[in-house]
C-alpha cells in the first residue's frame, strides 16, 4: 500500500475508485454469459437477505477503519502543535537563564527546529525519522544540563525548560511512530476482501435491464472504494498529499529564531 500511500490523491483515486468501479461493472456482465437470467433470478430473494448481512458488517468494518486513521491523523496534527508549543515556552523560559546559557539554548533549539523542519519532515515522509535531528536534540538536553542554578529561581526555570523538554520529546516520538501508517497489513487485507466479497454478491442478481445492474454495482464499488481512499489518504499522516506539515513549528521559528528555514 506504500504506492499509494505516497501518491498523489488523484492517481489513488485513479487507480482505486476509477479502475476498480469498472471492473466491478463488468462482473455482472461476464456472470451473466455464464448463466441465464431465469437462473438467476432464483438467488434474488435468499441473496438478498444475505447481501444485506454482508453489507452492514461489511459498513461497520469500513467506518470503523476511517474513524480509526482520521482520529490518528488529527492526533498527529496536535503533536505537532503540542511540539511547538513546548519549543516556544522554552524560548522564553531561556530569558531566565541568563545571557550566556540562555543564548545558547535558544540556539540549540533553533538548530533542532531547523533539522526537524528539513529533515525530519522529509524522512516521515518514508515512514522513519531523521538521526541527525535525534542528535541535535541530544545537543539540547546536553546545552541544558550544563546550566548551574545560582539560586532558587534558577532552579525553578531550569526544573520548567527540563518538563517541557520532555513534552518535545514525546510529541516528536509520537509522531514519528504515527508516520509509519496507522492501518496494520492484516486490517488491508480483510478491508479489500470485504470489499470483493461485498460487490462480488450484486454480480449474482438476475434483473431483466443488465446495464441498469452494471451501473447500480459500479455506484456501489464507488462507494466502497471512495471509503478506502479515505484510509489511503490520510493513513499516513506526513506522506502523500493530503499531510500534517511542518507550518506550526516554522512559526516558532520566524518568532523566536530570526528567520524561515530554507
Amino acid at each position: 500500500m506504500d504506492f499509494l500511500t505516497t501518491s498523489p490523491t488523484w492517481v489513488a483515486a485513479l487507480l482505486l475508485v476509477g479502475v476498480f468501479s469498472l471492473a466491478a461493472m463488468a462482473g455482472p456482465i461476464l456472470v451473466r454469459r455464464r448463466w441465464e437470467l431465469e437462473r438467476l433470478k432464483t438467488n434474488n430473494e435468499v441473496a438478498g437477505f444475505k447481501f444485506a448481512t454482508v453489507g452492514v458488517l461489511y459498513a461497520v468494518l469500513l467506518a470503523f477503519a476511517v474513524i480509526v486513521v482520521w482520529e490518528k491523523f488529527t492526533e498527529a496534527d496536535d503533536r505537532v502543535a503540542a511540539e511547538a508549543g513546548a519549543a516556544a515556552t522554552i524560548y522564553r523560559l531561556a530569558d531566565g537563564m541568563g545571557g550566556v546559557p540562555g543564548a545558547e539554548l535558544r540556539s540549540a533549539v533553533t538548530s533542532y527546529l531547523r533539522g526537524a523542519v528539513k529533515e525530519d519532515w522529509a524522512a516521515m515522509e518514508r515512514g522513519g525519522a531523521s538521526r541527525a535531528v535525534t542528535q541535535t536534540l541530544d545537543a539540547v538536553y546536553a546545552t541544558l544540563l550544563r546550566f548551574e542554578p545560582a539560586d532558587a529561581r534558577g532552579e525553578v526555570v531550569m526544573a520548567e525548560v527540563l518538563y517541557q523538554l520532555d513534552q518535545l520529546t514525546q510529541a516528536r516520538r509520537a509522531r514519528i511512530v504515527l508516520a509509519s501508517g496507522v492501518v496494520p497489513g492484516i486490517v488491508w487485507g480483510v478491508l479489500f476482501f470485504g470489499a470483493a466479497v461485498t460487490i462480488g454478491f450484486t454480480f449474482f442478481f438476475g434483473t431483466r435491464n443488465l446495464v441498469a445492474q452494471a451501473l447500480m454495482t459500479g455506484a456501489l464499488a464507488s462507494l466502497i472504494f471512495s471509503g478506502l481512499l479515505i484510509i489511503v489518504a490520510v493513513d499516513r499522516p506526513f506522506s502523500g498529499t493530503v499531510k500534517v506539515g511542518p507550518e506550526a513549528l516554522v512559526a516558532v521559528l520566524e518568532d523566536f529564531g530570526g528567520s524561515r528555514p530554507e
